[in-house]
């Protein structure tokens, strides 16, 4: 990327020069040391994307409320940085300002990361055994939606950012070790090396509770428990429409949606995330037994908003 870059540059292509890649630190570097101008460059991520890859996967809204990082220097150009601004509003983003060797760490962190650990997991499965992948539910499915994505893709992605994702895998590595040893002690004989397992399994899930919970929210606001009602549905057209019309009449926004596929059957269970004070009365409301209905058998639970990337079982804030 640099090498092109360069030559643009060097060319005088044009009055502004930025790239989209997904790792900044290395680039800009890459550049200092051709001794190239860098006030007509700046550096930026559109974070959105999907496991699929290339034109076809392309869709309109793809940035649109999502964060597009900007990593200016002293020397960046108020014109240049002006532009990049306005592509990002153009495309309907949310700029994102950062050091390019932060933003380099923090992608690590939540996107580089997940990926690996999404694919490790995933890999489990390639040798199990039938019966045990006919048990996968929803959420094997949401563990490893993202282990389909293009290998070479992020092979060029991780070899752009090695040192800290190998950082932020050392710390998942040590977590792991310690969950080990915490579950082969409740393996024990020894009422008291039992215990200990069972607070060492406990901090970790603990730990994970924390962190999910900083995860942002809705439209990146803090997060909100909401209620979910359960609605059990056939795989037919029309099914989601009439639910949604069910509560567009009651009043009910929809905050978030997901769909559970029976296993066997032309049936799914769609979860319906709506504020607590909507669940109970206004819930969709039971049709034949041929269509939607609620599940009486089910109270609604409160659980957080789901955040991040969509996925194929996913809809984010349906109104």
């Amino acid at each position: 990327m640099a090498a092109t870059l360069a030559e643009a540059m060097k060319a005088g292509t044009a009055r502004g020069y930025l790239d989209v890649a997904s790792v900044k630190g290395g680039p800009k570097r890459e550049l200092e040391a051709l001794g190239l101008d860098l006030t007509t460059y700046i550096g930026t991520h559109p974070m959105a994307g999907k496991e699929r890859s290339g034109p076809l996967a392309g869709t309109a809204d793809l940035f649109e409320g999502r964060p597009w990082v900007l990593t200016p220097t002293r020397d960046t150009d108020t014109e240049v940085l002006n532009l990049a601004l306005e592509l990002v509003a153009l495309c309907r983003a949310v700029p994102v300002v950062m050091d390019a060797d932060a933003h380099d760490r923090a992608v690590a962190l939540v996107s580089h990361t997940p990926q690996l650990v999404s694919s490790m997991v995933a890999a489990r499965l390639e040798e199990a055994e039938e019966s045990a992948v006919r048990l996968c539910g929803q959420g094997i499915r949401d563990v490893t939606r993202i282990a389909a994505s293009d290998p070479r893709m992020w092979l060029e992605i991780l070899s752009a950012n090695p040192g800290p994702v190998a950082d932020v895998l050392s710390g998942v590595a040590a977590d792991l070790d310690e969950t080990v040893r915490a579950l082969r002690s409740l393996q024990s004989s020894s009422a008291d090396e039992r215990r200990d397992g069972a607070t060492g399994v406990e901090d970790v899930l603990r730990r994970g509770n924390a962190g999910r919970a900083r995860v942002p929210g809705k439209h990146g606001a803090a997060p909100t428990a909401y209620e979910t009602v359960a609605v059990l549905i056939s795989d037919q057209p029309g099914e989601l429409a009439r639910i949604f019309a069910d509560a567009g009449r009651a009043g009910v926004n929809i905050e978030d949606v997901r769909i559970e596929h029976a296993t066997g059957q032309q049936a799914g269970l769609v979860q319906l995330m709506v504020e607590p004070s909507a669940a109970a009365p206004s819930a969709p409301p039971s049709r034949s037994a041929a269509g939607p209905s609620a599940r009486p058998d089910a109270a609604p639970c409160r659980s957080r908003a789901p955040t991040g990337g969509r996925g194929a079982e996913q809809v984010s804030g349906t109104r």
